[in-house]
């Protein structure tokens, strides 16, 4: 692989768009700083984030690492209505990227017949539009990306605006850690000739091989979910995956039969040091277990001191695994044809 592959394969630049995503950060806690926002959030009893795809996994990822933050109920939904327990006392936030998703704007005027409280994060299109209408707080964000591309800008602005609500302490320590360390790491990745780039030498490995995503629940069930969906936008194949300890109960009894199929996986485990001391237990003994199977089995630690640091050190990583093999696979790593092909479907209905 050279930079003349990238260039070929990847024309729209999702290369480029993975090694400045340190400066995407910057810009999304500078919009969170900035949006003006009129909200009341007194008496509060729930969050819910409505979105699909790349613009709900903000919300995924806001809910794990807030886990241990929020003092109330924080939820992530991917339909066309709300759960029934949405009221004037829930807050909900509309992320659509391009303003313009079918489910999205269903559950926005859903909210709005439940009275619930709104704020709206979009680049324009029909949710901006609707915002407008019923004056619900917006935090406009920078269009031009794929939405999964866009991830700082979907995620750090909302975690700014519950800092400046109230809803959550400053987390501004944390944010400076991260910029930094997806800054330092973005150079290492980014270089092809780097002894150690990592990413690289996983995607190599993945190449003509079924990926398998293991990752404890607890703060890294989103990290998990994102691996698996930029290995199928990114690089065109499909992966999968399980959280612990849940997969102990269930899956790990799936290693048995099949054992030629399962030379062709191979499986990583998203590890951390915060994880519960018993899980991090049940990860060495499955690790074992799955190595008498599977083609190879790879750990991948998270880096940094604060959580938000560890969370991104691991997408960032992922960001760079799938992009790669996407180029190994020959596969423009932006486009998403068979998606445009199913909203153009559902037009016609």
């Amino acid at each position: 692989m050279t930079l003349d592959d990238i260039k070929r394969i990847d024309p729209k630049g999702m290369y480029q768009a993975i090694a400045d995503f340190h400066k995407q950060v910057d810009d999304a806690v500078r919009i969170g700083k900035s949006a003006k926002i009129k909200l009341n959030v007194k008496g509060i009893r729930n969050i819910v984030l409505t979105g699909l795809g790349g613009s709900a996994i903000g919300g995924d990822l806001l809910r794990s690492y807030l886990s241990n933050d929020l003092s109330v109920p924080f939820l992530v939904n991917r339909h066309y209505v709300l759960p029934k327990f949405v009221d004037k006392n829930s807050l909900v936030i509309v992320s659509s990227y391009s303003g313009n998703t079918e489910e999205t704007n269903s559950a926005h005027m859903d909210a709005i017949k439940r009275k619930a409280r709104i704020l709206c994060i979009t680049t324009g299109g029909e949710t901006e539009k609707m915002a407008m209408k019923y004056k619900h707080a917006v935090v406009k964000i920078p269009p031009g990306l794929s939405p999964r591309a866009a991830l700082g800008y979907s995620f750090f602005p909302l975690l700014v605006v519950l800092s400046r609500l109230g809803i959550i302490k400053s987390k501004t320590k944390e944010i400076q850690e991260t910029i930094a360390l997806v800054k330092a790491k973005a150079a290492i990745y980014s270089d092809l000739n780097a002894p150690d780039n990592a990413p690289l030498r996983l995607a190599q490995q993945l190449k003509g091989h079924l990926p398998i995503i293991y990752s404890a629940t607890e703060h890294f069930d989103t990290i998990n979910v994102r691996w698996r969906g930029q290995t199928a936008e990114n690089s065109k194949q499909l992966a999968f995956g399980h959280v612990l300890p849940e997969m102990n109960h269930n899956e790990l009894v799936g290693w048995k039969v099949g054992s030629e199929w399962m030379k062709q996986m191979e499986v990583i485990f998203l590890r951390d040091k915060g994880t519960h001391k018993r899980v991090a237990v049940r990860e060495d003994i499955t690790k074992g277990v799955i190595q008498q199977y599977a083609s190879h089995v790879t750990e991948v630690w998270s880096e940094g001191n604060s959580l938000l640091a560890r969370l991104f050190s691991l997408i960032h990583f992922g960001d760079w695994v799938t992009c790669y093999l996407a180029i190994l696979n020959n596969e423009d790593p932006t486009p998403v044809k068979v998606i445009d092909y199913l909203k153009g479907e559902l037009a016609k209905v």
